[in-house]
């Protein structure tokens, strides 16, 4: 597929999905909106990537909805809901218009390059992970637009931040900086802008590598079903989850390569 609005590699493992409007530090469109979802699906549907990036070109990850096409995002994000779930087995709330990373059966890591506001906060916290550079800066923005929590961002920064930073970054629409952002939870790492994707690729490849893939799958999807399960359900389901991983090619890999010394040869099945 042609994009307009984004960039795609995939190599060694890993497909990188570049927001590519830098001049407007990445501001999120209805294209753009469409060609993400689009290249979501690429990735999950080759068995030659076992973990996505998602950053932004330039100085910017994503700097919000772009103000100027704000009714064409809106339309544009209406039509997503006729598409095939990424995981018929993930939550029925992971198949809303932006809900759905959490759906895509492979590791979603938001590589936050600089600018992080708005819509583009919402979408890198539906991330598996936030690795951010110590460039980055990150805003809600809603409250100093006149608009809500929007997309569920009410759900999901209390529960990487708790509810009093969830108030703060809400309420005041502040600019928090990288090492702020991490002493909150709201990012995994923060990196020296300067080696940042060298080191968010080197985390990527080691995944990619170093992992079951099926391993990986199963787990995003226990980890993401159980914000929504009790302590006993997840126990549950995990229980069930065993069973087939005990027959699996990959279990088998995982003990042979241990035992053997050697670097493993996942085949995610």
């Amino acid at each position: 597929m042609a994009y307009e609005q984004i960039l795609y590699a995939a190599l060694d493992g890993v497909a990188t999905v570049t927001l590519n409007r830098p001049d407007r530090l990445n501001a999120w469109t209805g294209v753009m909106h469409k060609e993400v979802k689009a290249a979501m699906r690429a990735a999950a549907d080759d068995p030659a990537v076992r973990v996505i990036v998602l950053t932004g070109a330039g100085r910017g990850f994503c700097a919000g909805a772009d103000m100027e096409v704000l009714q064409g995002v809106r339309a544009g994000a209406s039509a997503s809901g006729a598409e095939p779930p990424f995981d018929p087995a993930a939550g029925a709330d992971f198949s809303k218009t932006y809900s759905y990373f959490p759906a895509v059966p492979k590791p979603i890591i938001a590589a936050v390059n600089g600018a992080c506001a708005g819509l583009g906060l919402v979408i890198s916290l539906y991330a598996d992970m936030r690795f951010a550079s110590d460039a980055a800066v990150f805003t809600t923005a809603f409250a100093r637009r006149g608009l809500i929590a929007e997309h569920g961002a009410s759900w999901l920064l209390p529960r990487l931040v708790g509810m009093a930073h969830a108030a703060d970054l809400l309420y005041s629409a502040r600019r928090v900086g990288a090492v702020e952002a991490k002493e909150m939870g709201l990012v995994n790492r923060v990196i020296p802008h300067l080696s940042f994707m060298d080191e968010v690729m080197a985390y990527a490849g080691m995944l990619a590598r170093e992992v079951s893939p099926r391993s990986l799958r199963e787990m995003k999807r226990e980890v993401w079903n159980a914000q929504f399960q009790t302590l006993g359900q997840a126990i549950d389901a995990a229980n069930a989850d065993m069973a087939a991983s005990f027959v699996s090619e990959d279990f088998k890999e995982g003990v042979a390569h241990y035992l053997e010394k050697r670097a493993p040869a996942f085949t995610g099945r």
